[in-house]
């Protein structure tokens, strides 16, 4: 489980997160929705270590992972894929997915063998530079890079950014069937949020660095108070 309790975050003068609490059920999906500047980046990187709270801290199971190198939160079990998928477009797909092998447990060619098996297109294009994937391609590749390290919790930030909606429904499949088979723990953040909340199990919406909701996944989506003035959601 991921637990952040009181969690504020400023930027200079900008507030981006104001006491903020949520938990994350181990071996659960839960979504964070908001608008542009609700502050769902900023708690992913927290989170993951990238930046540093004001106050409050952020556990996971019996961990405290703030004040941590990022570095060690991911030796801890957070695999963090961020917005933007950042993969390094010259090297190659197995390059890349080496990159975040370094500290992979077990054999390399064990956990490479896992990601092509869990993503069968990377393995067809493991020689072809990662310039040369589609979005939803590199997508899974900046995904299957976080993966191969063996975390027990993977943060995402905005997977379905700029992807065709059949592909985003592709990789959301592929997220909810991971968690269910593994027992991995999902934090996905998406502006998208029909296809957010159709796989997770729970959703907590940010407003201007603030908590407005924290609920199951189905009783958001119900909400019409939340959906038109808070997700965009209008029918």
């Amino acid at each position: 489980m991921i637990r952040v309790d009181g969690v504020s975050v400023a930027y200079g003068a900008v507030q981006a997160l104001r006491d903020v609490s949520l938990e994350a059920a181990t071996g659960a999906i839960t979504a964070v929705l908001g608008a542009n500047g609700a502050g769902k980046t900023t708690l992913l990187r927290t989170i993951s270590g990238l930046a540093t709270p004001r106050s409050g801290t952020v556990s996971m199971d019996e961990v405290v992972l703030t004040g941590k190198r990022t570095e060690d939160i991911v030796r801890v079990g957070v695999g963090h894929v961020p917005e933007g998928r950042g993969v390094i477009a010259e090297f190659t797909v197995e390059e890349n997915l080496r990159l975040g092998a370094m500290i992979a447990p077990g054999p390399l060619g064990e956990a490479l063998a896992q990601q092509y098996e869990w993503f069968p297109v990377l393995g067809e294009r493991r020689k072809q530079a990662a310039a040369t994937l589609s979005g939803g391609e590199r997508q899974m590749l900046a995904m299957a890079r976080a993966l191969i390290a063996g975390p027990s919790v993977l943060l995402l930030d905005e997977p379905s950014l700029g992807l065709a909606p059949l592909v985003t429904a592709q990789l959301m499949h592929t997220v909810a069937d991971l968690c269910s088979t593994t027992g991995l723990t999902v934090i996905l953040v998406e502006q998208n949020a029909r296809s957010a909340l159709r796989i997770a199990e729970r959703a907590v919406v940010l407003y201007l660095g603030r908590v407005v909701a924290d609920d199951e996944a189905a009783v958001v989506a119900r909400d019409d108070q939340l959906r038109q003035y808070y997700l965009g959601m209008v029918e």
